[in-house]
């Protein structure tokens, strides 16, 4: 049945959790920088510091002590280059202990037991953000029972909409960029993420009754709501716990729509020799 592999990794997510290293931490008072690419530079922006792979490696000369890089199996192409790039003390978050990435750093940090098999990734983002969190401190023995309550709740009620937007701040950014590729790659619909406060700035002339909308709880947030109902918009307030909790209405969500309309999470599209083309050929040379 379609889906299988993704459905089967969310519902995964409160055992994995529970093995997520807690033991590790960042130095004292190290400024960290963190970096990725796609989902996994969703999960770096958790961390605080954050910037693309991409923009690392165009411009590598950055303030901090440390790099974080974040890559579901070590050996995404830009993140490599990024690790190249960058002349001190490196960290990786991934899925498994060797890979060129590995190779490069002080420090491997396996957040998941093995590696997830969709390719809308889910419990290895939960896991990689975690894992983070943790290295810095963080209480994180509470999540998996946080998120087995995510999985059992009721899901917010879609329509036919086509066009979808979330929106979050703060920490919350990260939550509202990672549910939107969800929503992308998973259920194949048009789904935008901003900024709680740049959403007021201009962009609402392009919204109308036809955008399924949703914000995360936090600054601005019923401001926004305010501002997307009078506009004929069907939106959710999200509460906001944790980015590891927060993002699996989203998951879920993805999956019924896909559900809904008779498409299939696990392969991103690429098992359509149309998506697949576009992907081998935006691939680095």
């Amino acid at each position: 049945m379609a889906g299988e592999m993704t459905k089967a990794a969310i519902a995964a997510q409160p055992e994995w959790l529970a093995q997520v290293p807690a033991d590790r931490r960042f130095p004292a008072d190290a400024r960290v920088l963190f970096t990725g690419c796609g989902t996994s530079f969703h999960a770096a922006m958790t961390g605080g510091d954050a910037v693309q792979a991409l923009e690392l490696v165009l411009a590598p000369d950055r303030d901090a002590d440390l790099l974080v890089l974040v890559s579901h199996e070590g050996e995404t192409e830009l993140t490599l280059d990024a690790a190249r790039a960058w002349r001190g003390p490196k960290w990786l978050v991934t899925g498994k202990a060797d890979g060129p990435i590995a190779e490069l750093c002080e420090e491997v940090i396996v957040c998941t037991p093995a590696i997830e098999e969709s390719w809308c990734h889910t419990a290895s983002y939960t896991c990689a953000v975690a894992a983070i969190a943790a290295m810095k401190g963080e209480d994180v023995a509470w999540l998996p029972d946080a998120v087995a309550e995510a999985i059992a709740a009721d899901l917010p009620a879609v329509g036919g909409q086509d066009r979808f937007l979330v929106a979050g701040a703060g920490r919350n950014l990260a939550t509202a960029h990672e549910a939107v590729l969800k929503l992308r790659e998973g259920a194949w619909v048009a789904a935008e993420a901003y900024e709680t406060e740049q959403l007021l700035h201009g962009y609402f002339a392009a919204v109308d009754e036809s955008v399924r909308a949703f914000v995360l709880d936090g600054p601005r947030s019923t401001n926004a709501v305010d501002g997307l109902e009078a506009l004929g918009c069907d939106v959710t307030l999200v509460p906001a716990r944790h980015p590891v909790v927060d993002v699996v209405v989203f998951q879920r969500l993805a999956v019924a729509i896909a559900d809904a309309r008779g498409r299939n999470p696990d392969r991103i599209r690429r098992d359509d020799p149309r998506w697949a083309a576009a992907a081998q050929r935006s691939r680095m040379r």
